[in-house]
């Protein structure tokens, strides 16, 4: 299809790395098509479903936002940083000596309706300045615990210092602060070490096409064809 046809959502599945942003300056490099958003941005450090909107499809991007997303995250007990995930600082190390029952018990505080707080290093805004720029300028700010839900946080498995976790939650949780939390909870604090997101809205994985797929395509011509 000729760029001006491109109307659609493009499911990818994102790599670690990159940032949402630059998901959609390659998919507007490849595609020539000048309006393309995402649907929620992913960190460079999570992988997983990044929903991106072509053409006149870019005006539904704010409902899939807001839609519910699922998780799968290896939390690592017994280490902390200041980002919640391991891109950050380190600043504290505990001996973990957990059985899968004390586990369990932490998890259950997480589930349903509870309040969050967002990480200090997030991309919130209060008057017109990023939170992660405070942060690193040593001022981090003061940010306000939000309502989420936890819809599911099934443990996959537990082998210290390591908990996977499967997470369904609603849109604006933070699964880094949710690491961050239930390493407290436990005593031991934890961070992200990985995080794949599985699902946003009823879009999976299976739906998602890799970034050399989706270049290819549009190299070829057929990159219509994946939206």
């Amino acid at each position: 299809k000729p760029s001006n046809m491109l109307n659609g959502l493009l499911v990818v599945n994102k790599p670690v790395g990159p940032t949402s942003h630059d998901i959609v300056y390659r998919i507007r490099k490849w595609s020539n098509e000048r309006r393309v958003g995402h649907t929620g941005t992913l960190d460079p450090l999570a992988s997983g479903v990044l929903i991106i909107c072509l053409g006149p499809a870019t005006r539904v991007s704010e409902y899939l936002l807001g839609s519910d997303k699922k998780y799968q995250a290896i939390i690592r007990l017994g280490q902390s940083t200041d980002t919640y995930d391991s891109q950050g600082t380190f600043t504290n190390y505990v001996d973990v000596n957990l059985t899968q029952e004390q586990v369990e018990n932490a998890l259950t505080k997480f589930r349903g309706v509870i309040m969050q707080t967002p990480p200090a290093f997030s991309a919130i805004q209060v008057d017109g300045k990023r939170a992660y720029e405070a942060a690193r300028e040593g001022e981090p700010m003061d940010l306000q615990p939000r309502e989420i839900t936890v819809h599911a946080l099934n443990l996959v498995s537990w082998k210290s210092p390591d908990l996977v976790v499967d997470v369904a939650c609603s849109a604006g949780t933070y699964i880094r602060s949710l690491a961050n939390d239930i390493g407290k909870e436990l005593g031991t604090g934890g961070h992200i070490a990985s995080l794949m997101r599985t699902a946003t809205s009823h879009f999976t994985l299976k739906d998602a096409h890799s970034l050399n797929d989706i270049e290819t395509a549009f190299r070829e011509g057929k990159g219509g064809a994946l939206v």
